[in-house]
């Protein structure tokens, strides 16, 4: 159920087949966990002790549909909106009418589909599909690392000053991913039908966010594209994707994200692996590279049960080819998922994320907030270098 349109590129279920319903269809994701978290180790000695909360872990609420329209072409829609159960939940009828998930409206025929709106990008298809967590939430998803250069781009390009120049802010209980892993706004995508078992998607960000260069305030001019192609027939699933965002600011910041991975179906088993190398020019004044790679496998221990795991190494930021020593990062998950039915699973998880002296990464889903946007900020706070830790026991349910 969790499956969406824009995630085709990988998940390949771009065939015209799928659009052949003409009824409204809801659905979603109700996902909830009691999490123990924990910060200790830090540079500046802080150790924030343990932290109890009830997370929502990416739930959410969709409509969907598709209208024939003879000649082969269909009409096809989506709505989808966060649902934060673990607060008041009330961001969601106005995140419903935002479409703060993937929504869009498009065009599907024999020759492929083309959609516009708020969508996934093959490159955050890729991540995501590779991840071992179901529906790739929880704290220890791979976003915690993926993309994130130093942990500079982080969340989205809709602020083009702070999430690039200080590094990225993450509260706490929030999404602190790469922009790369997060879903473009103002976006027209193309996904091409499978043949044999081969499809791309090609997408392009608009530039809505232009400004001018004024007194106060800084150029912003964000474009971008993200390209994938995807292989995936029987047992093995192969991709290859890459991101490029202008951002348009006075500086000519340009950022991407290079990525390609795979895995392999036992059927008792999995395997994946993935390598990511993310890339900034005129950054600072300089080129910034960072290399993350992954591996990762479940295996199943009964039909119901089984256990999985992952491990995700950030390398060090190279600024002009020289390395910015200990500004590196470890991340670490192993846990069971027991299926109570097709639509029911019980899962428990451990995450442990190791950061390197110089370095503050934050868990990618459900942040413990490390690195507090400036309203949010403790004066005198050194978090670098930290531990960050934490179980998760929780219910999922689609529907």
């Amino acid at each position: 159920m969790q499956k969406k349109l824009i995630a085709l590129a990988v998940a390949g279920l771009a065939s015209t087949g799928a659009f052949a319903q003409a009824n409204v269809t809801v659905y979603g994701i109700a996902d909830g966990s009691f999490d123990t978290v924990r910060v200790s180790n830090t540079n500046g000695n802080t150790d924030l002790g343990n932290t109890t909360r009830v997370s929502a872990n990416s739930s959410y609420l969709g409509f969907k549909g598709a209208e024939a329209l003879g000649n082969g072409l269909t009409a096809v829609f989506q709505y989808e909106a966060s649902v934060g159960f673990d607060s008041n939940g009330s961001n969601t009828t106005n995140a419903l009418i935002g479409g703060s998930r993937d929504s869009f409206i498009g065009l599907a025929s024999n020759f492929g589909t083309v959609v516009l709106g708020t969508l996934t990008g093959p490159t955050r298809a890729l991540g995501t599909a590779l991840d071992v967590n179901a529906g790739a939430a929880g704290i220890g998803a791979n976003s915690a690392l993926l993309g994130k250069l130093g942990n500079n781009l982080v969340n989205s390009t809709n602020n083009v000053t702070g999430n690039y120049a200080a590094g990225g802010s993450c509260d706490r209980s929030a999404t602190c991913a790469s922009i790369f892993d997060t879903r473009w706004k103002n976006a027209i995508a193309y996904v091409s039908p499978t043949y044999y078992g081969l499809n791309v998607t090609a997408a392009y960000v608009a530039n809505e966010n232009k400004t001018f260069h004024n007194v106060g305030v800084a150029a912003a001019n964000t474009t971008g594209y993200d390209v994938g192609v995807k292989y995936a027939n029987g047992p093995i699933l192969a991709a290859v994707t890459y991101n490029a965002v202008s951002l348009g600011n006075d500086a000519g910041t340009n950022v991407g994200d290079f990525r390609i991975g795979g895995s392999y179906d036992f059927g008792i088993a999995t395997v994946r692996a993935l390598y990511d190398r993310a890339r900034a020019d005129h950054f600072g004044g300089a080129k910034v590279t960072q290399n993350v790679f992954g591996l990762g496998g479940t295996f199943n221990v009964t039909p119901a049960g089984k256990i999985l795991a992952q491990a995700y190494f950030a390398g060090d930021v190279k600024a002009n080819g020289s390395s910015a020593s200990d500004t590196g990062a470890k991340l670490f998950e192993v846990g069971y998922e027991y299926s109570l039915s097709k639509r029911t699973l019980l899962k428990a998880v451990y995450a442990h994320l190791n950061n390197d002296n110089n370095a503050r990464y934050d868990f990618g889903n459900n942040a413990v907030g490390i690195n507090p946007t400036a309203a949010n900020a403790v004066t005198g706070l050194n978090t670098t270098g930290a531990t960050v830790q934490g179980i998760q026991l929780g219910l999922r349910h689609s529907f």
